[in-house]
């Protein structure tokens, strides 16, 4: 018999920051690489201001600043921020395995608009388009 203790739920800020680090490390390295200086960043929750900015309900994760492919993103003024809301992640999933595949999902559909993919083109290559 396993004498090990079920993880603790939910998870501490440390945990759920080696969850954001892991998906940031699974990445593929030519994006990785790339991430330059992307802030990545843990909040509680979205604030009203960043959900009436998007129009949402609610956010799992927001990427703010200048996507790479737009012109001269390389000197952008503003730099590039991923916020990933622990919150709303641990409510819509309950055990250890559902938040760390819904972490990856969240930290790589946000960088993916870091690198100018958008949210229609995220849904076509989900459904295999």
């Amino acid at each position: 018999m396993d004498d090990a203790l079920p993880p603790a739920w939910p998870p501490g800020d440390d945990v759920f920051g080696d969850l954001v680090a892991a998906a940031i490390d699974r990445l593929p390295s030519e994006f990785r690489e790339r991430l330059g200086s992307v802030a990545i960043v843990v909040e509680d929750e979205p604030t009203p201001s960043q959900l009436a900015a998007t129009g949402a309900r609610g956010l799992l994760g927001l990427y703010q600043g200048v996507p790479r492919t737009a012109f001269g993103a390389e000197g952008a003024p503003v730099a590039s921020k991923v916020t990933i809301f622990r919150g709303p992640l641990l409510r819509a999933n309950r055990t250890p395995e559902a938040l760390a595949r819904a972490v990856d999902d969240v930290v790589r559909h946000e960088i993916a608009h870091h690198f100018g993919i958008g949210d229609e083109r995220l849904r076509e290559l989900r459904s295999g388009g």
